[in-house]
């Protein structure tokens, strides 16, 4: 039975970043022009950044939700975006990616850990399972990440 949990526990954390059916958020933002970073396309309500730092708070605001009893939720959905469509710098959007791949990481180790019950409700959410909450991460990144490929897609900037 161990070693049935272990192959779930990979498969789960896999998840966070395979390249089974679409592209990963790495090759998404891999490239993507400096002056095109902030730009929405026609009739498209995000930028490439907007994307990526909303992917980057989710992700990271998940993770929180896991780790931290004392958790504090943050407020939808004014704190789930970046205030601005372009980012502040070329570092900041370096920046972004980091951290998304470091929590994604996290996120990964969390789902590994043999000491967390994946299906057990987590202590002080309202109901909410371990396993649903990466669950929601891996849902959540992908649809995103395929917000970034229209846009660049819409711009122009997709090899």
């Amino acid at each position: 039975m161990a070693d049935t949990m272990d192959e779930i526990r990979a498969i789960v954390a896999r998840s966070l970043d395979w390249e089974e059916a679409h592209a990963t958020l790495d090759k998404a933002v891999a490239n993507f022009p400096e002056h095109l970073r902030g730009k929405r396309p026609p009739n498209f309500p995000h930028s490439g950044w907007e994307l990526l730092e909303h992917i980057r708070i989710a992700q990271e605001d998940l993770a929180d939700f896991m780790e931290r009893a004392d958790y504090h939720q943050v407020k939808w959905p004014d704190d789930y975006w970046p205030k601005s469509p372009e980012p502040p710098s070329a570092a900041a959007w370096d920046a972004s990616i980091a951290q998304v791949i470091k929590d994604r990481d996290h996120i990964k180790e969390i789902a590994q850990r043999p000491s967390i019950d994946l299906t057990a409700k987590i202590p002080w959410g309202t109901g909410q399972t371990y396993l649903r909450t990466i669950l929601v991460a891996v849902d959540h990144t992908a649809y995103h990440v395929g917000q970034i490929l229209a846009v660049r897609k819409l711009l122009d900037a997709w090899p």
